[in-house]
């Protein structure tokens, strides 16, 4: 059981949007993480834990969630929730030993066909369950990546991850519309969490800078508590700015 509300969350609650419903505050009561085992996803468990939240969380590595598999997903969602907060911190960039490519020629129907399963498909069959799973005026982000901005490419290379992510922005911005009828108090959104060091990503670093998990999860949390109804079907980045799509 969580402590005393805090000033700062007294304030947060009390904070007004310009439709005039509640903005999104730090005291969240239920969350749903899906990818909770993951360097982000685990990392987000935590930092809502923390904060004294309900956190249900499922993976594949623990709970056997497999965001491939229509039947597994439905067996897991199918009864849950509704929740203040949903999350897909599933995906992946490295499938069954592919590499991201280089150049165009290097592209293979398996690989790209790989993507398209976790980081596509996978969020889109979450998404068919959002109108249970999320509270009328609730928040659901899909962890998606600035490379899947049509937009912001301007180096080329890593075809198919790009498109499976490009892919899932467009699903996510549809479900948005979709969900503004029946949930209009919602905010569905696609968030770039940042170059983050995890497993997934230490082989890709290179020069860019990155940030641990908790530091990501920390970022994520301050954009989706900060989020209203009049953001949906948006793309934002850790630093709650907006990505061209």
């Amino acid at each position: 059981m969580r402590g005393p509300i805090t000033l700062a969350e007294t304030n947060a609650l009390e904070k007004l949007d310009r439709n005039g419903s509640r903005a999104r505050s730090a005291c969240v009561a239920d969350v749903l993480i899906l990818g909770a085992s993951g360097g982000i996803g685990s990392a987000l468990r935590a930092a809502h834990q923390a904060r004294g939240d309900a956190v249900t969380g499922l993976s594949r590595s623990r709970d056997g969630f497999d965001v491939t598999d229509a039947a597994s997903v439905d067996a897991a969602l199918t009864g849950l929730g509704p929740f203040d907060r949903v999350i897909v911190a599933t995906g992946a960039l490295v499938i069954s030993g592919a590499a991201p490519e280089k150049t165009i020629r290097a592209v293979t129907a398996k690989a790209m066909a790989d993507q398209f399963a976790v980081n596509a498909i996978g969020p889109a069959l979450v998404l068919a369950h959002a109108h249970d799973l999320l509270k009328p005026d609730g928040v659901l982000a899909v962890l998606s990546a600035r490379v899947g901005s049509i937009g912001d490419n301007r180096i080329g290379g890593w075809i198919s991850y790009r498109s499976a992510k490009a892919a899932v922005n467009q699903i996510v911005h549809t479900a948005a519309i979709e969900l503004a009828r029946s949930h209009k108090g919602a905010a569905v959104v696609a968030l770039h969490p940042g170059t983050v060091a995890t497993p997934f990503t230490e082989k890709y670093l290179g020069r860019h800078p990155s940030v641990p998990p908790h530091e990501a999860a920390d970022n994520l949390m301050a954009v989706m508590d900060g989020l209203t109804a009049e953001q949906t079907g948006r793309f934002f980045d850790w630093a709650g700015k907006e990505v061209p799509w």
